[in-house]
């Protein structure tokens, strides 16, 4: 069996520049606080070539002088660290109900979130919904449009027309228009799209507990349930951008073969507590209702932990990922709970001695992971080279 590798590819001129740059920048991030000579080392890149790199973006305000550090003889090395002010990334996550938006600096810190109800998630009245938070963000942040590399947009999936019938959790008005097109024109700027659990993936990546992670797994509890899989720190999209659609897999539930986001997902156990009395519209609601100790609340959760436990084994089986996250739009009890109950079986490829990490975790990024996650597609690409393929 052929072992995935990384292979060098050809690149004309301007890419190998653009790739270079996005190598010396990553290294500044990583480091916080790096020199030179340092930069050079880690890259491979000689150091005249850093220097000139190091000037240009200087010059674009991406970096800044960070004082100097004496390492031996000769004069202290000027060090350098990534202005946060340099650059910004703008995030909209679009839900059937409203839409959200949030402006990230380069450090991948907030700086002002927005949200804007949808009457009608139509075309028209997201475009307004959308066009409307971008002004107000950067208004409301007194940051300059110019300053703004990009916008990355979520939307639930799938993408396209597929074999994937509905349970309530699709998103389906793109089948016939190219978002990429269509958002990129609306908000006049560049734009990446990616499906709300692959975005959520990439913000743990960039803000999270997979900080310290290049290959793991995330499941994304959203209206449905999503996976996103990130393997030294690219993540896995699939031919048409519909990796990781694990909501729709079958699982035994109550003794039948049921969709496993029909059991385990935000929407299912709304469902739940409605057909109880107990209705429960947001993530507020399902984490006050876990502190009561609301029964059907905690019955629900009882019943998703077999068919759930069920997905982990199976993700970690054909991923070998370091950790599998769970998070997104549900209380970080309810995460908790989940994480603590759920059996890891011993017949899986993560079932090994001398791990770095559990194999199960909670992610970090909270309710708002995949309108995070899509401000910080930009941010990752800003840092991440482009030259290397994956095979």
């Amino acid at each position: 069996m052929m072992a995935m590798t990384d292979i060098v590819v050809g690149a004309n001129a301007e890419r190998s520049r653009n790739h270079n740059r996005k190598v010396v920048l990553g290294r500044v991030r990583a480091a916080g606080q790096i020199g030179r000579a340092e930069i050079a080392r880690a890259s491979g890149l000689s150091t005249q070539a850093v220097s000139n790199i190091i000037a240009d973006l200087l010059d674009d305000g991406l970096i800044l002088e960070d004082g100097r550090r004496t390492a031996g003889r000769g004069l202290p090395a000027v060090q350098y660290t990534l202005n946060p002010e340099g650059g910004f990334a703008l995030g909209v996550e679009v839900r059937p109900d409203a839409v959200f938006a949030t402006l990230l600096n380069l450090r991948g810190q907030t700086v002002v979130s927005d949200r804007h109800a949808l009457a009608k998630p139509d075309h028209a009245n997201i475009a307004t919904a959308v066009t409307s938070l971008r002004d107000r963000v950067l208004h409301m942040s007194n940051t300059p449009a110019d300053r703004v590399l990009g916008a990355g947009i979520v939307m639930p999936g799938p993408f396209g027309k597929s074999g994937i019938l509905g349970d309530g959790s699709e998103f389906q008005i793109w089948d016939d228009h190219d978002p990429v097109t269509w958002f990129s024109e609306i908000l006049q700027m560049t734009v990446l799209v990616e499906n709300d659990a692959n975005a959520a993936a990439i913000a743990e990546r960039i803000t999270g507990v997979a900080q310290d992670l290049e290959t793991y797994a995330f499941i994304y509890f959203g209206s449905g349930l999503g996976l996103g899989v990130v393997h030294k720190g690219r993540l896995m999209a699939g031919a048409f951008g519909n990796a990781g659609e694990i909501g729709h897999i079958p699982v035994q539930s109550g003794g039948q073969q049921v969709m496993l986001e029909s059991v385990v997902s935000r929407l299912s156990v709304q469902r739940a507590l409605a057909s109880s009395g107990t209705p429960a519209g947001s993530v507020d609601d399902l984490d006050r209702l876990y502190s009561q100790g609301n029964l059907p609340l905690l019955d629900w959760l009882d019943a998703a932990v077999a068919p759930l436990s069920t997905a982990i084994v199976t993700v970690e089986n054909l991923f070998d990922p370091q950790a599998v996250i769970l998070g997104g739009a549900m209380p970080d009890t309810v995460l908790d709970h989940l994480v603590a109950t759920i059996h890891l079986s011993d017949r899986s490829v993560s079932h090994r001695d001398h791990r770095d990490h559990p194999r199960l975790l909670r992610g970090a990024s909270g309710r708002r992971t995949a309108t995070l996650g899509a401000a910080t597609l930009v941010i990752d690409q800003a840092f991440t080279p482009t030259i290397t393929a994956q095979l």
